[in-house]
Order: C-alpha cells, then sequence, then structure tokens
C-alpha cells in the first residue's frame, strides 16, 4: 500500500468510499501539549514527522484489514487553525502535510468558539454515518470533547486509539474502552527524545515546568468576558 493512498477527501454529495480507518488530528491541541514538554516553539528536531505517522496508520489499517478479511483504507486528517495574517507561516506546512498524503481541514482562528473540534467530530459522524468506518485514531489530548463521543463509538464496536502525550491525555489512558499510544513510542516520529518531566519519578534535584501559557493571557482573558 502506497503512503499517498491515505487521502480519502470528503466532497458534499459524492458517493461513499471503501471501509475507512480514520485518523483525525487535532494540531492546535498538540501543538500545545508539546511546546508545554519542550518550554517554548519546537525545533525541526522536535517536530513529529507526519511521514512516520502515515507508516504506522498504513500498518494499523493492515493488521485491521488482515483481521477482518475485507479491504480497510487508511484515511488521515490534520485540523488546524490559522490566525489572521498566519496564512504565509502556515503554508509550506499544509503543503507538506498534502505531499504525504495526508488531508488539511484549515479553519481562521478568530475568537476562542473557532477551535477544530466540532469539525473533527463531524468527520468523525459523517464517516460513519456513510457506514464505511471500521476504526478511529483521534491525535488530541482534549477528553472534555472526545471522550463521550469515542466511548459512543467503541460501544458500537467500532476500535479507537487515542495518540498524544501521556502527561496530558490521562483520560484516554485510564479508558477502558480506548487504546492509548504515546506520540513518542511510535517508531520515527521525533528525531530526539523530548526532554518530558515525569512526575511519578521526578529527579531529586527537582524539575521545571512550563506554563501552558503566558501569564499575560490572563489580560486578554478578561478582556473577552
Amino acid at each position: 500500500m502506497d503512503l499517498h493512498e491515505l487521502t480519502h477527501p470528503y466532497t458534499p454529495g459524492a458517493t461513499p468510499g471503501p471501509a475507512s480507518y480514520l485518523l483525525v488530528w487535532d494540531a492546535p491541541n498538540l501543538d500545545m501539549g508539546l511546546g508545554a514538554i519542550l518550554g517554548g516553539r519546537p525545533t525541526s528536531a522536535h517536530r513529529p514527522r507526519f511521514d512516520a505517522i502515515g507508516r504506522w496508520l498504513i500498518g494499523e489499517a493492515q493488521a485491521l484489514a488482515d483481521a477482518s478479511g475485507q479491504r480497510v483504507e487508511p484515511e488521515a486528517t490534520v485540523f488546524t487553525n490559522v490566525s489572521p495574517q498566519g496564512a504565509d507561516s502556515v503554508r509550506p506546512w499544509v503543503e507538506a502535510l498534502r505531499n504525504v498524503g495526508f488531508a488539511v481541514f484549515a479553519k481562521p482562528k478568530s475568537d476562542e468558539d473557532s477551535d477544530v473540534d466540532k469539525d473533527m467530530l463531524a468527520h468523525i459522524e459523517r464517516r460513519q454515518a456513510e457506514g464505511v468506518l471500521r476504526g478511529v485514531v483521534v491525535a488530541s489530548a482534549d477528553g472534555q470533547n472526545f471522550l463521550e463521543p469515542i466511548e459512543a463509538l467503541a460501544a458500537d464496536g467500532i476500535p479507537v486509539t487515542v495518540i498524544g502525550f501521556h502527561e496530558h491525555a490521562s483520560w484516554a489512558v485510564n479508558s477502558p474502552d480506548v487504546r492509548f499510544i504515546d506520540l513518542e513510542d511510535i517508531p520515527g516520529v521525533f528525531r530526539e527524545p523530548l526532554p518530558r518531566v515525569n512526575l511519578d519519578a521526578l529527579p531529586e534535584g527537582g524539575a521545571w515546568l512550563q506554563p501552558f501559557r503566558p501569564l499575560i493571557s490572563l489580560l486578554t482573558n478578561t478582556r473577552e468576558q
């Protein structure tokens, strides 16, 4: 199976495609989690390699096909926000994703309600309604929005996997209905090990845990309320 078979784009009114093993990637959420681990913006050594993620997804889809005896195609979409005047900086990344074989859903970032979570859930629901959904991988640490819907999928017999960082996804790690895979455990995703801090095994000298966002962001939140 070729890596470029990962595209399975949605076209309104189109006939449903083949059985799908679906990955939805919450870029804003995982970027925030990675930044928290690194204590700042990631360098190229600590940015996830989507070709490695694609190869892993192909293997997962093939294993499911072998077990079920039917053709199952991998499908991957990265969901992201684009801030005002941010298109030029994001464009090379979006083009690189599409060149690997990922679809991209991009949405303007205008306010706190313009997150892509609802769009991710709508895409999953669309595939399920089409009758083609055979498995789901959710790449996100957002348990508030995703836990209930994916547990409902699991109850319907659709295998569900969550990939992310175990520090930020205890809801998935502890769910009996969800398989959790730490992003760093997928072969080749990061060129170098992440500088992670485990609260259950802190070094004797202690460790610094960086904030998820600048303190000054409180002023922005106050003005919006």
